[in-house]
């Protein structure tokens, strides 16, 4: 039986990798493309001006934002558009119906979406250092960030995915909801620049406490305490996983 699964496992997570590594020109050049325009507009530019933030240049501090804005939109839409496509294809309908444990279709899906943020945050880390020389002040900081952050926005994306009734579904949560969570979150600011209030407000952000943390694991400064950080993190994806597990356990959306 622990053979079945993990074949199982590794044929979902293949299947995933192999899907978005076919279309490569859509999955990966295009957010290459759009960091190289931040770093050129936000940080060559604008940076200029602004000068330093948190005693580091301008474009140090944003670097870490925008490579974790990167991961987290990937991971998400990874996930959503390829569950749903399962889903409307009823594809979905054979893995719940096989042998297969529900824990091991969510984890084939998720470690789909997360190798791809993973890409993606290599390929945006390698196009920062044309503009700015990173240093890591604390790695296993910038990994536990980088793979929570990824694994937490591939579960959420199941989650929506499992509701989603359209292809529009799929798009409302990443322009109603990720993008101002995450242009609020901290990527091109400190929230010490914003009055007291609003600090208190912000810190309800998710997004705030996986951006201080990867920043913490490059410069060793966070809006945050990495403990709290991590604490968010792990948190969170318990609560996804369980979530998740729930939902295509009752078969929500799925069976009618």
């Amino acid at each position: 039986m622990a053979n079945q699964t993990f074949t199982a496992l590794r044929t979902i997570w293949i299947k995933e990798i192999t899907r978005f590594m076919r279309i490569w020109v859509q999955t990966l050049v295009p957010p290459a493309i759009t960091m190289s325009l931040y770093f050129v507009i936000f940080g060559s530019l604008i940076g200029n001006r602004i000068g330093q933030m948190g005693g580091f240049s301008y474009m140090e501090f944003i670097v870490p934002g925008l490579i974790m804005m990167s991961v987290i939109t990937n991971a998400y839409s990874n996930v959503s558009s390829s569950f749903f496509s399962a889903k409307f294809q009823n594809n979905i309908e054979e893995m719940l119906v096989a042998p297969v444990p529900t824990w091991a279709i969510i984890a084939g899906f998720v470690g789909g979406g997360v190798a791809r943020a993973l890409l993606i945050g290599i390929i945006v880390t390698a196009v920062s250092l044309f503009f700015v020389d990173l240093q890591i002040y604390n790695l296993f900081a910038v990994i536990a960030t980088l793979l929570l952050t990824a694994t937490m926005f591939a579960a959420a994306g199941l989650v929506n995915a499992v509701f989603a009734k359209t292809f529009d579904d799929i798009s409302m949560v990443p322009t109603f909801v990720l993008t101002p969570l995450t242009y609020l979150g901290g990527v091109f600011y400190s929230l010490t620049l914003l009055p007291e209030f609003w600090q208190t407000v912000s810190k309800g952000n998710p997004i705030v406490y996986m951006v201080s943390g990867f920043r913490y694991g490059f410069l060793g400064v966070g809006d945050v305490s990495f403990t709290t950080s991590m604490t968010v993190l792990v948190g969170f994806n318990i609560l996804l996983f369980t979530v998740a597990y729930q939902l295509l356990n009752r078969g929500v959306g799925i069976r009618h």
